[in-house]
């Protein structure tokens, strides 16, 4: 009787000679799908940098809340 290890050679030798005819074309169709992504993520990346302002810096100063007397309920938002 065969073991897992055994039943998974097997498919993996059946999957390769039955795939060996597609491979070269499954390759190219990766190849093609790796290239679309780059240039759609590059693209993406331009528009973005395109139409976004440059960042602002705001000059404030830190406020310190005053401290609170006992049984105060503290402010809610």
């Amino acid at each position: 009787m065969f073991g897992l290890s055994e039943l998974a050679i097997v498919l993996i030798v059946i999957a390769v000679v039955i795939g060996v005819k597609k491979l070269p074309e499954l390759t190219r169709s990766a190849g093609k799908s790796a290239r679309i992504l780059k240039a759609e993520a590059r693209a993406m990346k331009e528009q973005d940098d395109e139409h976004q302002p440059p960042p602002r810096v705001i000059q404030g100063e830190t406020v310190t809340p005053p401290p609170r007397e006992p049984g105060q309920e503290s402010p809610k938002a």
